[in-house]
């Protein structure tokens, strides 16, 4: 339109501004703030990048990793765009699919992406609310009313972040056969999809359906976030056609270090899911037996991950506030404040993936002194 500029208003989301990364790790002593498993080093990778010729990768990415990718999910080659992490395919669905008027319908809470990407565009937010203090079912009447002709995608996180609730088989189908219904597409976001509690889907949401958009990396479940490798799956080939330019407008491609770093180590992931697999599961035990005595929180179940959203039962005997600060200045330890996630900092993300055992335990006892030093009694 003549004479008429569209820009991007950008804002810096409170997970970022107070990351660990930002504040600091050598200032944290017990960080459960993490949303991801322990990171690994490379010398635990084994790998050789030696003979690596430094040039321009394929612009949709390395094609035998996308080739191992494929396989898993039962589609093409074609059909998997690389990208710099899940957070960058999460910007470019957004910045291809929306334009200012727009609305999305996005599960609430969730990671600030989801919701301040369609906002710097000019997009309005329609939220599919998690009663997590009740039934943590979705409503599928409920998200049948919020759809209007300016809803351009639903977008769900499976395993969920910051809950570690997951839907079931028949939730999703539901969704996705709404989405068909309505022509729009259903985003899943599938960075937990290796950390699962419970029996993995049996069904493949995105083999035979083209209003499907699938996105996961290797950050969360892999503890590989500093390779920034995650990738985005849609068998719209008009779609898929725009999310590669957008991408190459972007970067181009991306880095082959990261790409061959992620292909080699994808060809011997079952070996290491082996071995994670009992360390988290562990680590979960940890916060289930906590929890079961710390009955000044109330939590949901959670069955994927490596995080909960407890939330302080009664907010009128312990100030929230205060909890928070003496969690921080007198334990060292750090949560995820629900205000991460627009929700009120009676609640707070617990992240046991990422922490020792010791660091863990040590984080748990921290948070019950906490709360008896913020006590109004």
């Amino acid at each position: 339109m003549s004479g008429f500029f569209v820009y991007m208003n950008y804002k810096r989301m409170l997970i970022e501004i107070e990351s660990p990364e930002q504040l600091g790790y050598h200032l944290i002593k017990n960080n459960l703030t993490e949303s991801s498993i322990t990171d690994q080093k490379f010398s635990e990778l084994n790998l050789n990048l030696n003979e690596l010729v430094l040039a321009y990768g394929h612009h949709q990415g390395h094609l035998q990793l996308r080739e191992l990718i494929a396989t898993e999910y039962k589609v093409s080659a074609d059909e998997v765009l690389i990208t710099a992490g899940a957070a960058s395919a999460l910007f470019i669905v957004s910045s291809s699919l929306l334009e200012k008027g727009d609305t999305i319908i996005v599960q609430h809470p969730n990671y600030g992406t989801n919701f301040e990407t369609p906002r710097a565009i000019g997009a309005h937010i329609s939220y599919l609310n998690l009663s997590i203090e009740g039934d943590i079912r979705i409503n599928i009447e409920e998200i049948k009313g919020l759809i209007t002709p300016a809803v351009k995608f639903i977008s769900i996180t499976n395993p969920h972040n910051p809950t570690g609730f997951i839907f079931n088989d028949d939730e999703i189908i539901e969704l996705i056969e709404l989405a068909k219904s309505k022509n729009i597409f259903l985003l899943i976001d599938e960075t937990y999809a290796e950390l699962w509690f419970r029996p993995q889907p049996k069904l493949n949401f995105i083999e035979k359906n083209n209003h499907v958009i699938i996105v996961s990396s290797l950050s969360k479940a892999y503890g590989l976030p500093g390779i920034r490798l995650g990738w985005l799956i849609c068998k719209n080939k008009k779609w898929m056609e725009k999310f590669l330019a957008a991408k190459e407008q972007m970067v181009i491609c991306n880095s082959i270090l990261d790409e061959e770093i992620a292909y080699q180590f994808l060809l011997n992931k079952n070996e290491w899911k082996q071995k994670n697999s009992i360390i988290i599961n562990n680590k979960r035990q940890v916060v289930l037996d906590w929890l079961s005595h710390e009955k000044r929180l109330t939590v949901q179940e959670f069955l994927g991950g490596v995080v909960c959203f407890p939330k302080i039962r009664n907010t009128e005997e312990i100030d929230v506030q205060l909890f928070h600060k003496i969690l921080n200045s007198d334990f060292g330890t750090y949560v995820g404040p629900g205000r991460w996630f627009e929700m009120e900092d009676a609640f707070f993300r617990i992240g046991y993936g990422w922490p020792s055992i010791s660091e863990l335990k040590d984080g748990l006892t921290a948070i019950s002194e906490s709360l008896s030093r913020a006590s109004r009694k």
